[in-house]
């Protein structure tokens, strides 16, 4: 069975060579634009690229605003800090997620709250959310909820979109406004894919998109805050931009920023890659859909697209039936020169976030077990 994988996979990519995960694709006018970007002399932060990129991303994305930095966990370390995430909060998010998000959350001085996934979505699950929020929290004077037993705020929270799948990002909505929770999205992997017709990144207060090299589009770091907020978008670019205050020649800086935004040199080579992105994501859609079909006969359950999305299917994956048949598909694949990977090591159980509050995690649990990323690639054939 294993070697029919290797071969329908070799046959995709029309090549015995060594197959990445997924590798990016530069067919468009990236040469041309880096090559003006360089004799334009505006290689860092300032430059027309980087205005150029943040408006293509809202034209794309349908967001107000779009705040370009030089990689994603930057964009969820700024989110989460305008959403007013201070030290000794706790953000909830998802155990299955790459470690980013977690980290983000330390950088502030909070502590993330681990929730169960939906089986469907690979997601925060909306109804696990509303189970802690009910059950383990209450509200305060001020209108926020607390941890019942540690009294800690629960300040925001911040779902993943899991492999380009949308979660069930209206549902949590919903949870998050009722309990006066600040929605922030992690739609890092997600830039393509679409729920209920609207882009991901756009439902929360704050969203986030990640341009690294192994996305679907890359501008070899890069990431980007969307927001509809015109006052969180200022501040989001002003404490990126290190907090300077505008002056023609003085250097006044009004509080502690960060030097975050993106350079101009990245972003010709994003706006090369925006103008590919729908070409890009109908080719990934064409290559999911041939491997459901191959894999339902072979009895292999493959992840697909969740009732109401539209994905990217940034990363394809399939789950199989045990982790010692996970083990060994990864040994054979990767042995055969096919890169696959297994889903990332819960965070829930990684030494840097040991003893944090989680739930029972049972489906996160069962898919870390079972579930085996395969190669994505746009195919070139």
């Amino acid at each position: 069975m294993y070697r029919k994988v290797v071969d329908f996979i070799r046959d995709i990519y029309n090549t015995n060579e060594f197959i990445p995960l997924h590798e990016p694709r530069f067919t468009g006018k990236e040469k041309d634009y880096l090559l003006d970007c360089l004799q334009s002399t505006f290689v860092s932060s300032v430059g027309e690229y980087v205005n150029k990129f943040e408006q293509m991303v809202c034209s794309y994305t349908g967001s107000s605003y779009a705040i370009a930095t030089m990689n994603g966990t930057a964009a969820l370390h700024t989110a989460l800090l305008l959403s007013g995430v201070k030290s000794g909060d706790f953000v909830i998010t998802q155990p299955l997620t790459f470690v980013a998000t977690g980290n983000a959350i330390k950088y502030l001085g909070a502590d993330p709250v681990f929730v169960d996934i939906d089986y469907e979505t690979l997601g925060l699950s909306p109804a696990k959310l509303l189970s802690f929020l009910e059950s383990e929290c209450m509200p305060g004077d001020d209108g926020c909820y607390y941890h019942k037993k540690l009294g800690k705020r629960i300040a925001a929270c911040l779902p993943m979109h899991t492999f380009g799948h949308p979660g069930k990002i209206d549902q949590i909505s919903e949870i998050c406004e009722k309990y006066n929770v600040a929605l922030v999205e992690d739609a890092a992997e997600s830039i393509g894919s679409f729920y209920k017709d609207k882009h991901t990144g756009t439902f929360g207060l704050l969203g986030v998109l990640s341009f690294n090299g192994n996305k679907t589009i890359t501008c070899g770091g890069g990431g980007m805050i969307l927001t509809n907020d015109q006052e969180l978008a200022g501040k989001a670019k002003h404490l990126t931009t290190t907090a300077k205050t505008p002056h023609r020649w003085e250097y006044i800086h009004d509080e502690v920023g960060f030097n975050y935004r993106l350079p101009n040199l990245n972003a010709a080579l994003a706006c090369a890659q925006m103008e590919q992105l729908s070409t890009f994501v109908q080719n990934k859609r064409e290559l999911a859909f041939k491997y459901k079909d191959f894999f339902s006969e072979l009895n292999i359950e493959f992840v697909t697209e969740p009732e109401g999305a539209t994905s990217s299917y940034w990363l394809n994956a399939i789950l199989l039936d045990s982790h010692e048949q996970k083990e060994e598909f990864l040994k054979y694949t990767n042995d055969q020169g096919i890169m696959t990977r297994p889903a990332w090591r819960l965070l829930s159980r990684l030494n840097i976030f040991d003893g944090l509050i989680h739930d029972s995690l049972t489906t996160a649990e069962m898919i870390e077990k079972r579930l085996v990323n395969i190669p994505s690639s746009v195919s070139m054939k």
